[in-house]
């Protein structure tokens, strides 16, 4: 959330950045419009106020002058009531407007304006044509039957399937947490006002679901609950920057997204992710959000998977970041990069919403800036782990790494028999 002083301080900049991100830009002039309004009737009621608290009568006080009082309180209670009104009315306009962008931002409509940072890895070649992973797991990513127990865009996981993401899971992790991140396990269902905090709500309700019954909402990613460990409440400086790695299912209506990734693991309404969130203070965030895209692109090393790292530009930068850097493994069967993690900056402004704060010994408390990243999403990083690590004989070669989570080397899968 953007503070009201600093809209109204920088209105040119505000705009610019409704601009930058293709956001409506109407959107500000409607809160600028509200905002007079909340400062003409608050200077009313200050005024009337001054008139009350002012008021001296030498002796009894006449009936004009009672008459006069309870008109004064009687505008005050008006006043006031419509000050109320605006206020929540200016809150409101104020939780759809995104959050500034960080000062090296890249201009920019969409996607193809994104710049690519890093390339790792060797790209790898067949010499014979290399299968998608739905078919190279036809046997064990069950594709019709969750679509018969759910709907499209369910799988049920088989054999071997189920143990390599449980292998995936574990190895993340594991990885992380020796790393000085502390593993939490957290609620998949969150109340409204922790969706309201990392800016899921009230702009992205379709993309949720809602158990309207509890107000409850299934978590799209474990950033929700875990960034809103600390709402409402003032860290010690001393305490900062706080590491959290967390694994959870996550739960996307996928709306507006119809007709895209129809087929395979990239785009399921419930999927397995890792994800690694951070508090820090505000003249960390930039070295922090380097930490932690570092901290991703690990895992996806240590299992010689080839990727690169893109800088999202303005129009393709989500609505709580001020930057996002996206790591994209390697796909073969598309011959393109795809995105397995988005790693993001939001300076304070979940901080704000979620009211996050350190106290800094120098001064009041301030806000914290939040961080977040996938550590991976884990049915990307399987089905990638399948079509780059394929044979001919449509066996997969295991990582290095996991051989000890899998206790095998290979996976030699024989149709009829339900085994790896």
């Amino acid at each position: 959330m953007l503070a009201p002083k600093f809209i109204r301080e920088n209105t040119l900049a505000v705009k610019e950045m409704l601009k930058n991100r293709c956001h409506n830009e109407n959107l500000l002039e409607e809160w600028l419009e509200i905002d007079n309004k909340y400062r003409e009737v608050l200077q009313k009621t200050e005024v009337l106020k001054a008139e009350r608290n002012s008021f001296k009568p030498q002796g009894k006080p006449l009936p004009e002058d009672l008459e006069k009082m309870k008109r004064i309180s009687e505008g005050i209670k008006t006043l006031d009531d419509n000050l109320r009104q605006l206020e929540e009315s200016l809150n409101e306009k104020s939780l759809y407007l995104p959050n500034m962008l960080s000062a090296d931002f890249l201009v920019g409509e969409n996607e193809t304006f994104n710049k690519e940072i890093k390339i790792w890895g060797k790209i790898p070649e067949f010499a014979f044509p290399a299968k998608a992973h739905e078919e190279l797991g036809r046997e064990v990513l069950d594709f019709a039957r969750g679509a018969k127990l759910s709907g499209s865009r369910f799988t049920v996981y088989r054999g071997w399937a189920t143990k390599l993401e449980r292998a995936l899971i574990n190895f993340m992790l594991d990885i992380h947490g020796s790393r000085g991140w502390e593993e939490v396990q957290v609620p998949l269902l969150v109340n409204a006002q922790t969706m309201t905090g990392t800016g899921q709500l009230p702009k992205f309700a379709e993309d949720l679901y809602v158990c309207e019954k509890d107000g409850l909402y299934l978590i799209p990613t474990a950033e929700v609950p875990v960034t809103n460990i600390y709402r409402d409440e003032i860290l010690e400086e001393d305490k900062l920057p706080l590491r959290f790695v967390a694994y959870t299912p996550c739960f996307r209506r996928e709306a507006g997204s119809y007709g895209k990734d129809v087929s395979g693991l990239i785009r399921q309404h419930q999927f397995n992710k890792v994800e690694l969130v951070m508090y820090c203070k505000p003249e960390d965030s930039q070295n922090r959000l380097e930490e932690l895209t570092k901290e991703a692109e690990l895992i996806l090393e240590l299992l010689e998977l080839p990727y690169r790292r893109v800088q999202l530009c303005s129009g393709d930068t989500g609505f709580s970041s001020a930057k996002t850097y996206d790591l994209e493994v390697w796909f073969p069967s598309q011959n393109k990069y795809r995105e397995i993690s988005s790693c993001s900056s939001f300076s304070d402004f979940q901080a704000r919403r979620a009211k996050i704060r350190y106290r800094n010994n120098e001064s009041k408390p301030e806000f914290v800036h939040t961080l977040n990243g996938s550590g991976l999403a884990v049915g990307r990083t399987l089905a990638a782990i399948i079509e780059n690590r394929q044979q001919e004989n449509g066996s997969i070669i295991i990582p290095e790494v996991l051989k000890d989570y899998l206790k095998a080397g290979i996976i030699n899968y024989v149709e009829d028999e339900r085994r790896y």
